[in-house]
């Protein structure tokens, strides 16, 4: 069966932007930049929600900039890469996208049972936060940024459930920045 994957950065307070709506906070890394075009590379599908889906128009042809060699080839992956966009204000999407024409759990549920290779990526903390409420993810990937933003959006979802996690893989980048990839344990 398919996984389904979280994965995005944070503070590391545990925010995915700041109080002030902005995700500055990470700067420049070569090395966490290869690690997220990987995952896009590992993924079969990518739900999104609204914000994120408008965040990653960025990389649709025609509204990037010039393109060094690495983010092309992101841009390329992300571009081939099929995405299902949760979002009730949006009457079309763009590029390889189509808007969700069920709830959350039944597209996932309808993903894992298509045939098809690559993680179901879900983007977007509040999109995440939902499929963590319904204990739908299966792994998450946390990019920790060394900077504290004091409140924001948070990474987790703030629904007071305990869920029990094997941590899977760690790594850490000359920026500071630190990678987990923990696994829900499952009884």
């Amino acid at each position: 069966m398919r996984r389904v994957t979280y994965s995005l950065s944070t503070s590391l307070d545990g925010f995915v932007v700041g109080p002030d709506g902005g995700f500055d906070f990470g700067g420049p890394d070569e090395g966490v930049f290869r690690l997220a075009t990987d995952e896009v590379r590992g993924a079969g599908v990518h739900l999104l929600g609204r914000r994120l889906y408008e965040s990653m128009l960025y990389w649709e042809p025609d509204r990037a900039p010039a393109l060094d060699a690495l983010q092309q080839e992101f841009a390329d992956l992300w571009r081939e890469l099929p995405k299902v966009v949760f979002s009730r204000s949006l009457s079309a999407v763009e590029g390889n996208a189509r808007l969700a024409t069920g709830s959350l759990a039944e597209e996932i549920e309808r993903l894992r049972a298509e045939p098809g290779d690559g993680d179901i990526a879900v983007g977007g903390a509040t999109l995440a936060a939902q499929a963590a409420d319904l204990d739908l993810i299966d792994e998450y990937r946390v990019r920790v940024y060394p900077v504290l933003v004091g409140g924001g959006l948070p990474y987790f979802s703030r629904n007071e459930r305990r869920v029990e996690l094997d941590l899977v893989e760690t790594r850490s980048f000359d920026s500071g920045v630190v990678f987990h990839r923990h696994r829900v344990r499952r009884p």
